[in-house]
């Protein structure tokens, strides 16, 4: 199995960067640059070569600071074909199911639209690691922009089916403890998520990230993923219906939330 060694760190306000390294072949990755600043300080912390950037969508926030690190880094920039016109910087473009190996370290390009019609979320099987963008957060999920219920759905269903309950899940957001609270809201009888919510406001007490996560904490927490369970839509009474009218259900309510 690939070890990639993880770094995380805010950028912005609440945006995250993240660089995973793979300690035998020295490849470098960045994902998503909300601002080029606090990569090129992780960098020099580090002493690590950057050597990709990947990219989620196009969203300012997620992409703003991607012309000045490439510059300083000389790094090779991939995301998604939808944005080849959008995403000034970019060397190469994936669509769904597209599999690259930088420089030995394999990852697989998962379109889950909703948010924006471009996102892509990266899966690295070999190393149980994946990045979600916008699309799946802590406890929450993106709002839907671009996209429409079903699109945001299928991709949360997507990434259920792909991705093992062992993945580590990185995201593009620190929104762990508003997530929480709307969460509570509508499954206050999960254990699971009562005993995460607690967790998180420590977390965050303590200036600490709430973030990786984990595929497994997810499906037993986040309300959006449990859209397909029967007691999700029990809580909502909802019995019967599809998951997905389950999730535009819940998704409605958060946005209102």
């Amino acid at each position: 199995m690939t070890r990639l060694v993880r770094r995380q760190f805010i950028c912005l306000t609440d945006n995250y960067g993240v660089l995973l390294k793979d300690e035998a072949s020295h490849t470098v990755i960045a994902i998503d640059v909300p601002d080029a600043a606090p990569y090129l300080q992780e960098l020099r912390e580090t002493g690590w070569l950057l050597t990709h950037v990947l990219i989620t969508h196009h969203h300012w926030d997620h992409v703003q600071g991607l012309g000045a690190l490439k510059e300083a880094t000389g790094a090779r920039v991939i995301g998604p074909a939808l944005s080849r016109d959008k995403i000034p910087d970019l060397d190469d473009v994936v669509e769904d199911g597209d599999q690259l190996d930088l420089g030995g370290v394999r990852v697989t390009a998962l379109a889950t639209p909703g948010h924006t019609l471009d996102q892509i979320s990266w899966h690295f099987p070999d190393a149980g690691v994946a990045h979600t963008g916008d699309t799946l957060f802590s406890l929450g999920c993106g709002r839907v922009f671009e996209g429409d219920m079903a699109m945001m759905w299928a991709s949360l269903a997507k990434l259920l089916q792909a991705l093992p309950d062992h993945t580590i899940l990185h995201c593009g957001h620190e929104y762990t403890q508003s997530n929480a609270r709307f969460a509570l809201s509508v499954d206050p009888r999960n254990e699971a998520l009562r005993r995460r919510a607690q967790e998180v406001d420590r977390l965050r007490e303590e200036h600490l990230p709430t973030l990786p996560t984990t595929m497994a904490q997810e499906k037993a927490t986040n309300p959006f993923l449990r859209a397909a369970t029967a007691d999700m839509a029990a809580v909502l009474g909802m019995t019967g219906a599809t998951p997905a009218e389950v999730f535009a259900r819940l998704r409605a309510a958060k946005d209102r939330f």
